[in-house]
């Protein structure tokens, strides 16, 4: 890790426009690369095409232009990726590691336990399919594996995948390959070597971390930066009506989004020109400034209008 150069990524999914919780993951991975003197990637994570909304994915890069970002290399689309996902379940099928699986979610709720994120697979088809079902998935053994890491920000982490989330799918029943496959194939194809993001991810990280020891593939260092919550604690998103970023006026917009990273940005950061606040962020960046918590609570002004007043 030490040897290589820093190179950083922003990878959002195609399902709407940018919000301010997905501007705070921007601003930190943005900040985290530049200040290090490193690269910085965007990769669209266009795996689920049910859900995307048509025109997502150039309204996202239109607004990244205009609050002055600028990545390195070319856009990344998940969606002509096939072949390389394919590869990996190959090399984890040689391992005897992959197996198919006929349960229905139904199925799957009504027989496991809940875990860290939803029901536990219980391991019904990992000796083989029952008489009379098909396919469906396709799944990855956990084996009781432990998995230890060191987040930046989050700390010291610890999950137990085969107990807190079991067995999971890395093909769905759709045929669409799972986001943990495809985010482990993808960071390892563009050299990242730091992963900054929200803590919202910070549970698929164990089941990435996994797959990447399974596929032999060089392990990033993690950054899970406190997601943006609502006043009801939910996550900022397209589900919780989350306001769209303005293209008008976006320097005022990134000084929320350092300040909510802990940097305290002086208040005449707030009328410099773009390229005057980055530059200027980037020499001020700390990661120790960064607070140390899963998730911080937006006041509406915020959540709604994507502003603070002054001295707010």
């Amino acid at each position: 890790m030490t040897d290589r150069k820093v190179r950083g990524r922003f990878a959002p999914s195609p399902t709407g426009p940018l919000h301010f919780g997905s501007l705070v993951a921007a601003v930190g991975s943005y900040l985290s690369a530049r200040s290090q003197g490193g690269e910085w990637l965007v990769r669209m994570e266009d795996l689920d095409p049910p859900r995307e909304a048509k025109g997502a994915a150039d309204d996202i890069l239109r607004t990244l232009e205009a609050y002055g970002f600028e990545w390195d290399g070319e856009i990344l689309y998940q969606s002509r990726r096939r072949d390389a996902y394919e590869a990996a379940l190959d090399v984890l099928r040689q391992q005897g590691a992959l197996y198919a699986c006929g349960c229905t979610r139904k199925e799957i709720a009504d027989s496991s336990v809940h875990g860290v994120e939803g029901p536990v697979y219980p391991g019904t088809c990992r000796a083989g399919l029952a008489a009379g079902r098909s396919a469906r998935a396709l799944r990855v053994r956990t084996d009781n594996a432990v998995i230890d890491f060191e987040d930046r920000v989050q700390g010291r982490q610890c999950a137990q995948l085969e107990r807190e989330i079991g067995d999971f799918v890395v093909r769905r029943a759709d045929g669409f390959h799972a986001y943990q496959l495809a985010v482990v194939v993808d960071d390892a194809e563009q050299g990242i070597t730091e992963i900054v993001r929200g803590a919202d991810l910070l549970t698929s990280t164990p089941r990435q971390i996994y797959l990447q020891r399974l596929l032999g593939l060089p392990p990033p260092g993690y950054l899970h930066l406190p997601a943006a919550l609502n006043v009801q604690g939910e996550k900022l998103s397209k589900q919780t009506r989350a306001e769209p970023l303005a293209r008008s006026e976006p320097v005022p917009v990134l000084w929320q989004a350092l300040a909510f990273l802990g940097q305290r940005p002086p208040p005449e950061w707030r009328s410099a020109t773009r390229a005057d606040f980055w530059a200027a962020a980037a020499v001020r960046w700390s990661e120790a400034c960064i607070p140390r918590q899963s998730g911080i609570v937006l006041p509406d002004s915020v959540v709604k209008n994507n502003i603070l007043e002054q001295g707010e």
